[in-house]
């Protein structure tokens, strides 16, 4: 049996059954749920091992920003435009396109050598390109899934399919939360995703590790607010025997993860009703902070309070928060699915995301809080060299059809080495060829980033260890990133 990140047996997850037996023998009522989670995060953080990140904010771009109109720039692919590919790029599946009837469609964009490193980033991004210096930009990412469903589940949680934990329920799994008011996982949407929430759920986890969604509209979180009819004592009073009950009942059903879970949000859901109006509250912010994220304008106001949120969340000691562009009421549409007029499609994308996250990076670095934070952008997959061109679906020949084959994601922050380009794709942008980086990589990075050993980081299910990386992860960039 293997064990996680603190040594401890993760197989059964002794960790849950320990705590579960102190409660069921000693007979204890529901408020000590909490004083037992803070005995077992105190003594994780003693045994966890050193990583100089302690949270992530992992910002991602819904349906699939283009990597050669923003960080992979190919000088080739625009001499090219309008031709064929030539037969050396060899033949590929995609969605719709078929890739020998199709022309190449280079690049409107222009790049440009930023900051004193040099990192080549084009105009989309002009506010994050002047923080170059800070930034890892991967080019050789690359997975197998076609569709957004298969490849914000290749991103997300490591697999392809329908079932298995995300990155942040892997984080907080292995790490805890340092916060006793608020979830250690938190997702801000800006409207559907098309994974849907098991992209950022727990799956064969403990329930208690997926993602909370803080809402933009109504109350934060659904749930939490105290009825009027009681007053914060008759509340107390109420939730008490409610957990004593749960405790009788959870006894016998010690392996029933939504029960424990549900028994703990109860607790947690008491002290977010303080905890979580406060979080969402911008009114202490200074004007000059909100500006720097966008607030005063319509384009950035949406992507730039969440950011902003995002890092008050981390300044609160929340483990890993993760940001969705591209939903329903992302713009342009379709979120970042450019099959038709992807270059007007990515200015309007490109621009509501732009300064909130320059703002951000620029604040957590003010607050001395960059160093623990690594932040990630990226998203379902790269696109294609060539035009969409597909009589099926929406494309057309100003789109680009979906490209898991290689694409570009970056990384700052949380010890992180900027002004760096990690591997290659080809010379248009079709294929990871140096250096590549599969999804289980980047995993095992963002892990080893926080002190985790992914191979280590296990969990038993169905017969066997399960972790994030599956049985990859080899490419392990932690050296060479710091």
């Amino acid at each position: 049996m293997s064990t996680n990140v603190t040594g401890q047996f993760c197989g059964r997850d002794a960790r849950l059954a320990s705590r579960r037996d102190f409660l069921a023998r000693a007979g204890l009522g529901f408020g000590m749920l909490a004083a037992a989670d803070l005995l077992g995060r105190e003594a994780r953080a003693a045994e966890r091992p050193a990583g100089k990140a302690k949270s992530v904010i992992f910002l991602f771009m819904h349906g699939g920003p283009s990597h050669i109109d923003s960080f992979d720039p190919k000088p080739l692919l625009n001499q090219l435009d309008g031709k064929p590919a030539p037969a050396s790029f060899g033949k590929a599946d995609f969605q719709f396109t078929k890739m020998d009837e199709v022309p190449l469609l280079g690049s409107p964009r222009t790049f440009r050598r930023r900051g004193q490193s040099g990192l080549e980033i084009s105009d989309l991004f002009e506010n994050v390109a002047a923080h170059a210096d800070d930034l890892a930009v991967i080019r050789s990412l690359h997975h197998d899934g076609f569709t957004h469903v298969t490849g914000q589940n290749w991103m997300n949680t490591g697999w392809a399919r329908v079932g298995r934990p995300s990155v942040g329920s892997w984080v907080t799994y292995g790490l805890g939360t340092e916060n006793d008011n608020l979830p250690a996982f938190m997702v801000m949407l800006d409207g559907p995703i098309k994974a849907g929430s098991p992209a950022y759920g727990a799956g064969f986890l403990p329930a208690k590790f997926q993602g909370t969604v803080l809402r933009g509209e109504g109350p934060p979180i659904l749930n939490v607010e105290r009825t009027p009819m009681l007053d914060e004592g008759e509340q107390r009073r109420l939730l008490d025997s409610l957990g004593e009950l749960n405790r009788r009942h959870f006894a016998a059903r010690t392996d029933d993860s939504e029960l424990a879970a549900r028994i703990a949000s109860y607790e947690l859901a008491f002290r977010m009703q303080t905890s979580v109006p406060e979080l969402a509250a911008l009114d202490g912010e200074s004007e000059a902070t909100k500006k720097l994220y966008g607030l005063e304008e319509p384009a950035t106001h949406d992507f730039g309070v969440q950011c902003l949120r995002a890092r008050r969340m981390v300044e609160r000691g929340v483990r890993f928060v993760q940001i969705y562009s591209g939903g329903r009421k992302g713009g342009a549409g379709t979120g970042w699915d450019g099959h038709n007029q992807i270059n007007e499609n990515h200015e309007v994308m490109a621009r509501s995301v732009d300064k909130p996250i320059a703002g951000l990076l620029a604040d957590l670095k003010s607050r001395g809080l960059l160093d623990s934070t690594l932040v990630v952008w990226g998203g379902d997959f790269g696109r294609t060299p060539f035009t969409d061109g597909a009589e099926s679906g929406s494309g057309n020949r100003n789109g680009r059809d979906h490209n898991p084959y290689g694409f570009s994601v970056w990384l700052a922050g949380g010890g992180v080495r900027g002004g760096q380009a990690i591997g290659a794709t080809d010379e248009i942008g079709l294929r990871a060829v140096e250096d590549k980086v599969h999804v289980h990589d980047l995993h095992a990075t963002m892990l080893g980033l926080l002190g985790i050993d992914h191979s280590q980081l296990t969990y038993f299910f169905q017969g066997r260890d399960f972790r994030l990386t599956d049985v990859g992860g080899q490419n392990n960039l932690v050296e060479r990133l710091t």
